[in-house]
Protein backbone atom coordinates (compact mmCIF):
# COMPACT_ATOMS: atom_id res chain seq x y z
CA UNK A 1 0.00 0.00 0.00
CA UNK A 2 3.26 2.59 0.64
CA UNK A 3 4.20 2.06 -2.87
CA UNK A 4 1.02 3.39 -4.06
CA UNK A 5 0.25 6.01 -2.07
CA UNK A 6 3.96 7.04 -2.74
CA UNK A 7 2.66 6.89 -6.47
CA UNK A 8 -0.19 9.11 -5.78
CA UNK A 9 1.61 11.79 -3.87
CA UNK A 10 3.98 12.19 -6.63
CA UNK A 11 1.66 12.60 -9.21
CA UNK A 12 1.83 16.41 -7.62
CA UNK A 13 4.46 18.02 -9.38
CA UNK A 14 4.84 20.36 -5.91
CA UNK A 15 5.43 17.66 -4.25
CA UNK A 16 9.17 15.79 -3.33
CA UNK A 17 7.87 12.33 -1.74
CA UNK A 18 10.61 10.29 0.09
CA UNK A 19 9.47 6.63 1.29
CA UNK A 20 11.40 5.32 4.28
CA UNK A 21 11.86 1.74 5.11
CA UNK A 22 13.43 2.47 8.89
CA UNK A 23 13.03 4.44 11.37
CA UNK A 24 17.04 5.00 10.76
CA UNK A 25 16.59 6.24 7.10
CA UNK A 26 13.95 8.45 8.57
CA UNK A 27 16.11 9.92 10.99
CA UNK A 28 19.25 10.39 8.97
CA UNK A 29 17.46 12.21 6.15
CA UNK A 30 15.45 14.77 8.48
CA UNK A 31 19.05 15.26 9.84
CA UNK A 32 19.85 16.39 6.86
CA UNK A 33 16.61 18.04 4.86
CA UNK A 34 13.43 20.18 5.48
CA UNK A 35 10.32 18.00 6.16
CA UNK A 36 7.22 19.87 5.44
CA UNK A 37 4.74 16.55 6.31
CA UNK A 38 5.18 13.36 7.63
CA UNK A 39 2.91 10.39 6.88
CA UNK A 40 3.01 7.68 9.32
CA UNK A 41 1.42 4.54 9.79
CA UNK A 42 0.06 3.39 13.37
CA UNK A 43 -0.99 0.13 12.54
CA UNK A 44 2.59 -0.74 11.45
CA UNK A 45 4.72 -3.02 13.22
CA UNK A 46 7.84 -2.30 15.02
CA UNK A 47 8.44 0.84 17.33
CA UNK A 48 4.97 3.04 17.27
CA UNK A 49 4.94 5.38 14.82
CA UNK A 50 3.26 7.86 17.64
CA UNK A 51 6.46 7.01 19.61
CA UNK A 52 9.21 8.06 16.66
CA UNK A 53 6.40 11.54 15.39
CA UNK A 54 6.72 12.27 19.24
CA UNK A 55 10.75 11.33 19.02
CA UNK A 56 11.56 13.42 15.97
CA UNK A 57 9.74 16.38 17.81
CA UNK A 58 11.94 16.23 20.72
CA UNK A 59 15.42 15.95 18.46
CA UNK A 60 16.95 19.31 18.12
CA UNK A 61 18.90 17.93 15.50
CA UNK A 62 16.48 18.10 12.86
CA UNK A 63 16.40 20.97 9.98
CA UNK A 64 12.85 21.61 10.54
CA UNK A 65 11.10 21.00 13.84
CA UNK A 66 7.63 22.35 12.79
CA UNK A 67 7.14 19.74 10.45
CA UNK A 68 3.42 18.52 10.38
CA UNK A 69 2.83 14.95 10.95
CA UNK A 70 -0.02 12.70 9.21
CA UNK A 71 -0.95 9.37 10.74
CA UNK A 72 -3.01 6.49 9.29
CA UNK A 73 -5.22 3.93 11.58
CA UNK A 74 -7.50 1.48 11.25
CA UNK A 75 -9.59 2.81 14.14
CA UNK A 76 -9.13 5.60 16.37
CA UNK A 77 -9.62 5.08 20.02
CA UNK A 78 -9.75 7.38 22.81
CA UNK A 79 -5.87 5.47 23.65
CA UNK A 80 -4.95 6.23 20.07
CA UNK A 81 -6.02 9.96 20.26
CA UNK A 82 -4.42 10.80 23.97
CA UNK A 83 -1.35 9.48 22.10
CA UNK A 84 -1.64 11.10 19.27
CA UNK A 85 -1.92 14.23 20.80
CA UNK A 86 1.11 13.70 23.23
CA UNK A 87 3.16 12.72 20.14
CA UNK A 88 2.30 15.77 18.35
CA UNK A 89 0.37 14.44 15.68
CA UNK A 90 -1.40 16.98 13.72
CA UNK A 91 -4.18 14.91 11.97
CA UNK A 92 -5.70 11.64 11.90
CA UNK A 93 -6.91 9.91 8.60
CA UNK A 94 -8.54 5.87 9.52
CA UNK A 95 -8.08 3.60 6.91
CA UNK A 96 -9.12 2.23 4.47
CA UNK A 97 -9.04 5.61 2.04
CA UNK A 98 -8.42 7.25 -0.99
CA UNK A 99 -4.78 7.55 -1.90
CA UNK A 100 -6.34 10.71 -3.64
CA UNK A 101 -7.83 11.84 -0.28
CA UNK A 102 -4.67 11.70 1.44
CA UNK A 103 -3.07 13.65 -1.58
CA UNK A 104 -5.55 16.13 -0.48
CA UNK A 105 -4.98 16.01 3.19
CA UNK A 106 -1.43 16.99 2.48
CA UNK A 107 -2.02 19.75 0.29
CA UNK A 108 -4.07 20.97 2.57
CA UNK A 109 -1.65 20.72 5.52
CA UNK A 110 1.03 22.45 3.35
CA UNK A 111 -1.18 25.62 2.21
CA UNK A 112 -2.07 26.34 5.97
CA UNK A 113 -0.89 28.51 8.31
CA UNK A 114 -0.62 27.26 12.00
CA UNK A 115 0.95 27.99 15.25
CA UNK A 116 3.75 25.46 16.22
CA UNK A 117 4.99 25.48 19.87
CA UNK A 118 8.94 25.22 21.07
CA UNK A 119 8.74 24.57 24.63
CA UNK A 120 10.41 22.45 27.42
CA UNK A 121 7.78 19.50 27.69
CA UNK A 122 6.10 19.97 24.49
CA UNK A 123 6.88 20.51 20.82
CA UNK A 124 4.11 20.28 18.34
CA UNK A 125 0.80 22.05 16.82
CA UNK A 126 -0.43 24.59 19.23
CA UNK A 127 -3.27 23.30 21.43
CA UNK A 128 -3.38 25.74 24.20
CA UNK A 129 -7.27 27.23 23.09
CA UNK A 130 -8.23 23.71 23.54
CA UNK A 131 -10.60 23.27 26.80
CA UNK A 132 -10.11 19.62 28.00
CA UNK A 133 -13.70 17.32 27.72
CA UNK A 134 -15.04 19.71 24.91
CA UNK A 135 -15.37 18.68 21.08
CA UNK A 136 -14.59 20.83 18.08
CA UNK A 137 -17.70 21.42 16.46
CA UNK A 138 -18.25 20.14 12.32
CA UNK A 139 -16.62 22.38 10.88
CA UNK A 140 -17.09 22.13 6.95
CA UNK A 141 -17.06 18.33 7.17
CA UNK A 142 -18.67 16.05 5.30
CA UNK A 143 -20.54 13.05 6.68
CA UNK A 144 -18.67 9.95 6.30
CA UNK A 145 -15.63 11.91 5.67
CA UNK A 146 -12.97 9.62 7.50
CA UNK A 147 -10.53 12.41 8.43
CA UNK A 148 -10.27 12.72 12.42
CA UNK A 149 -8.73 15.94 12.77
CA UNK A 150 -7.29 16.49 15.83
CA UNK A 151 -7.30 20.37 16.62
CA UNK A 152 -9.45 22.07 13.85
CA UNK A 153 -8.11 25.47 13.51
CA UNK A 154 -11.49 27.49 15.20
CA UNK A 155 -12.12 24.83 17.84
Amino acid sequence: MSSVLTMVLRSDSRLRVRPFESEVALLTYIRIAPVDVLVVDLDRDGESAAGIVAALRADRGIVREDFQAIALTRTVTTALREKSIAAGIDEVIVKPMSPRHLLERVIARLERERPFVLAPRYRGPERRNRLPGTRPANHGRRLGDNVVELFPENA
